[in-house]
């Protein structure tokens, strides 16, 4: 396949065991000031609203870090859409709209982007992805791609980490039918094992991560980082209920090379989040703020959600997510970028 040619001159394995095997520089990739967050205050959420502001998030990436966002060497874009809390919490159609204008409007065609998530389910009830009665793949023109069919993980690129499956037939039993991998095996070995949609990654110019952020107890913020990493990969869900691993996984998998290396920014909405009872959707905790926020570096982001998930949980009587979750000290350790910079610096957005 197309998407998998990259990979044949390039396999090898990919273990992480811990954060000592890591040696980055501590700066986030994209050449973007490390800690800046750029904000667009918006209207309304309407496509129109998401269209000014995702053009303004787009030229000021592209002054700050002098690489404009047109076809390169390979000539297609990621688009990483979130929809795993279900259609309530899933990545704003209008959201995704206004960043495949952005993109069109500087020389990519729609079927050389491609949208992608972990669940064809959650992108069909979302609607990424048309009804089953109506057939294909699609959406507003662009290649809709779902990484639990199997064919977009390679048996020579995982993430291994000591903590087996929960169900030692995950890749056989009924339960797991969604976490197809390349290996169809019910050993201990291939239970460590979460294979990485790294053959897709390689095949594009760059990456855009669209995540939605809610609470999720094993890592505290299921947000920037958790839609690159768990909800990237196949065999996550022995870490949803193991608060000492998960937080490893998040930033280890996140940290990986060849996942960072085309990822640009990540662009996330305040349109909707849920502070408690995740990472299922409930309307009755969530909040709504009309802001969108671009930056490099994941971790200032999720650590500014994590402040403001707090701020409801008081405000409701609800218990604050407390110690800081490991996820942010893991995730500075090994370069991701810092949760609580002191030279922190918000730019607004001018939206034209």
């Amino acid at each position: 396949m197309e998407w998998l040619e990259i990979t044949m001159n390039k396999r090898f394995f990919l273990f992480f065991f811990n954060v000592s095997v890591f040696f980055f520089s501590g700066t986030v990739q994209a050449g973007l000031p490390a800690d800046a967050i750029w904000e667009a205050r918006l209207p309304d959420f309407s496509e129109q609203s998401y269209a000014r502001a995702v053009e303004a998030a787009f030229v000021a990436y592209e002054k700050a870090s002098g690489k404009p966002l047109v076809p390169q060497e390979k000539g297609r874009v990621g688009i990483k859409v979130y929809t795993n809390s279900g259609s309530g919490l899933a990545t704003p159609q209008a959201l995704t709209l206004a960043v495949i204008k952005g993109l069109v409007k500087r020389g990519y065609t729609a079927e050389k982007l491609f949208i992608f998530d972990l669940s064809a389910g959650y992108l069909r009830a979302s609607g990424y992805l048309p009804p089953l009665s109506k057939g294909g793949r699609h959406f507003a023109g662009v290649p809709v791609y779902w990484l639990n069919d199997g064919a977009f993980y390679d048996k020579l690129w995982f993430y291994d980490n000591p903590l087996p499956s929960r169900n030692p037939a995950i890749y056989d039993s009924k339960e797991s039918a969604d976490m197809k991998t390349p290996e169809a095996k019910s050993t201990d070995v291939e239970g460590r094992k979460s294979f990485l949609p790294i053959p897709l990654l390689l095949t594009a110019d760059f990456w855009i991560n669209l995540p939605m952020v809610v609470d999720l107890p094993s890592i505290g913020v299921s947000g920037a980082l958790a839609n690159i990493s768990l909800w990237n990969a196949s065999n996550t869900k022995r870490f949803f209920s193991s608060p000492a691993n998960a937080p490893v996984a998040v930033t280890e998998i996140a940290a990986i090379p060849e996942i960072k290396q085309n990822w640009v920014f990540t662009l996330l909405t305040l349109e909707r989040y849920q502070y408690i009872g995740g990472s299922v959707f409930n309307s009755l905790y969530t909040e709504t703020e009309p802001l969108l926020w671009m930056s490099a570096n994941p971790v200032v982001l999720d650590y500014l959600m994590l402040q403001r998930m707090n701020r409801q949980r008081l405000r409701c009587s609800l218990p604050e997510i407390s110690p800081r979750p490991l996820i942010f000290d893991y995730a500075e350790a090994i370069g991701l970028g810092k949760w609580n910079p002191t030279d922190n610096r918000i730019f607004p957005l001018e939206l034209k």
